[in-house]
């Protein structure tokens, strides 16, 4: 794979500082039983990558805080990691929002037909990836047959409340493009996705969220290898939109990888941007954080932030206008 962080390493991305900190996201691991295209962390059923028990402890530590209202799960598949469910108990004890990042066939795998029902008696948020509401575009980027185990996923979670409405039980999906092009507009796109799926299958969601390919890791080596890396980076560029400025993620939320290091998004995480003691300058760890002023502190940059203020903007809580 081919890596493309030297190219994106000098940067003129305007400087961004930290606010107090809302959302944790955790990545549990990079194991999952997909290999996606665009998936940004390069997972797949063959990663031993795991977090362990007592970077959990830390990250129960941290949810202690009173700034901090939403824990955001992971991967990879984060409910492949064994401490999974032990974690999302623990939170929703101290009254935590969890957001699960749902691939939906997981919820299929042998081993884990029960986790859909485990996930809706703790109320997790469900966010779960279906890059498009046509199966050849889904199989083409996440593997054949992945299209008709989602449906049966989603089936399954409407079952059990998710998405319904005046049900507690969110389900959010995820749009990404297929391709080196910006996301439609978010809400006609969700208003296509919740019109064809209703129809075809009988489908309910809550809402969609659009969110940007980001030129790194898996998707970042595809554009460098078919010649479209510049010409990406020029649409992202010229896209720019001062607008989404505030609304970027990495704001209000920081990324933990698997081996407990801390990062402003796990973008950053992929390209090893750690967030850096202010005083020893090496690598901060989560154990670390509660030690550590966080506010104020530069948010580290590169152009492929240019990823995040393009168009409508993209974070993990979909676009930004």
């Amino acid at each position: 794979m081919r890596d493309t962080w030297h190219l994106l390493k000098t940067t003129d991305f305007p400087a961004i500082t930290r606010n107090a900190l809302e959302i944790l996201q955790v990545n549990l691991g990079y194991l999952c039983n997909q290999s996606c295209l665009h998936c940004h962390v390069n997972a797949g059923p063959t990663r031993k990558e795991l977090m362990d028990n007592e970077n959990i402890q830390h990250i129960l530590e941290v949810l202690e805080q009173p700034s901090v209202r939403t824990l955001d799960l992971t991967g990879g598949a984060p409910e492949m990691n064994p401490m999974f469910r032990n974690l999302v108990v623990a939170a929703r004890a101290l009254d935590i929002n969890v957001i699960d990042r749902c691939n939906l066939t997981i919820l299929l795998e042998p081993g884990f037909e029960n986790t859909a029902e485990f996930l809706a008696e703790n109320e997790v948020l469900i966010v779960a990836s279906l890059p498009c509401y046509l199966e050849d575009n889904v199989d083409g980027q996440r593997g054949k047959g992945v299209y008709q185990k989602s449906v049966q996923a989603l089936q399954m979670l409407n079952r059990l409340g998710y998405g319904k409405a005046n049900s507690n039980l969110s389900l959010t999906l995820v749009y990404n493009p297929t391709g080196p092009y910006l996301p439609p507009p978010q809400d006609t796109l969700q208003l296509d996705y919740k019109t064809f799926l209703a129809e075809k299958f009988d489908i309910e969601f809550n809402q969609l969220f659009t969110i940007t390919n980001m030129p790194i890791a898996r998707f970042g080596s595809t554009l460098l290898s078919k010649g479209e890396f510049e010409s990406y980076m020029t649409l992202l560029k010229d896209s720019f939109s001062a607008a989404n400025m505030n609304g970027l993620m990495c704001i209000n939320q920081i990324s933990i990888d698997w081996q407990g290091y801390v990062y402003d998004c796990d973008f950053n995480q992929m390209l090893n941007m750690n967030i850096l003691d202010p005083q020893s300058f090496r690598k901060l760890h989560i154990s670390d954080a509660l030690k550590t002023k966080m506010v104020d502190i530069p948010i580290r940059i590169a152009d492929h932030c240019y990823g995040c203020t393009a168009g409508q903007g993209s974070s993990c809580g979909g676009a930004l206008a």
